[in-house]
């Protein structure tokens, strides 16, 4: 690490980052924290764009978990995996992260962990797809929703997963559109994420989940930024910056 070392904290309960945080103040002063992040979005959009030198990732986070955000992330970041199970923390260090920390992570064990990042080159970077996908299958699959009921006007509708090409954040609501109709519900896009199978959906932007089977073609706008259009489905569908890696090919 050159200079003054930055790192990022992602953990979506907020007296655990507290902690971590004050741990990281008392163990390694000189450490700069740029970003904390509850959930694995936030965490995404922050590593590709503060790019610190490690990353705290909680395993379990709504959103995108760890491990997906440390396969998505452009970053060369040293990842620092945080999670309440013993046998997948195992895994994770056997894997090649640089340390795992067990919740609730104590002073003693963290100070061990400052001083691998800190004895550690710069030149020593870890393939993070490869890492992630490795842990990965040691991690319990998420049960995903079949049916999903919604309002449509003063009508409550049943729809199934099956059905759905996209998922839009508006105002207080999210909008559930198929291929014949919209609805709104009130859960959150984060929320849905943690329900969705992710082979099946894909977060695209802070604002949109889509089927990825429903994914017509992808192509730029004037601007360069990359817009998604969808089968059954008549406008473009922005790919925010945090997602461009889902799409390398283009």
């Amino acid at each position: 690490m050159n200079g003054r070392p930055t790192a990022l904290i992602a953990e979506d309960e907020a007296p655990q980052r507290r902690e971590l945080r004050g741990m990281l103040a008392a163990l390694w002063p000189e450490l700069t924290v740029v970003a904390e992040c509850e959930d694995g979005l936030e965490a995404l959009e922050a590593l590709n764009e503060h790019q610190p030198d490690v990353a705290f990732l909680d395993i379990r986070m709504p959103g995108l978990n760890g491990l997906e955000v440390a396969r998505e992330a452009r970053s060369p970041a040293q990842i620092v995996f945080t999670t309440a199970h013993d046998e997948f923390a195992v895994r994770a260090f056997e894997a090649g992260a640089v340390d795992y920390l067990l919740k609730p992570v104590v002073a003693e064990r963290l100070l061990e962990t400052v001083r691998r990042l800190r004895s550690r080159t710069a030149g020593r970077q870890i393939d993070l797809a490869a890492l992630a996908s490795a842990l990965s299958r040691h991690l319990a699959p998420r049960r995903a929703i079949s049916w999903i009921t919604a309002s449509a006007g003063e009508r409550v509708k049943l729809i199934s997963v099956d059905d759905v090409l996209l998922f839009q954040a508006e105002d207080k609501y999210t909008r559930v559109t198929t291929a014949a109709e919209s609805a709104h519900i009130r859960t959150s896009l984060k929320e849905l994420m943690s329900q969705l199978d992710p082979e099946l959906f894909w977060r695209v932007h802070r604002n949109a989940i889509v089927r990825v089977s429903a994914i017509r073609h992808v192509s730029r706008d004037e601007d360069g930024n990359l817009q998604i259009w969808l089968n059954g489905h008549g406008q473009p569908i922005r790919v925010s910056d945090a997602f461009r890696s889902r799409f390398r090919t283009m």
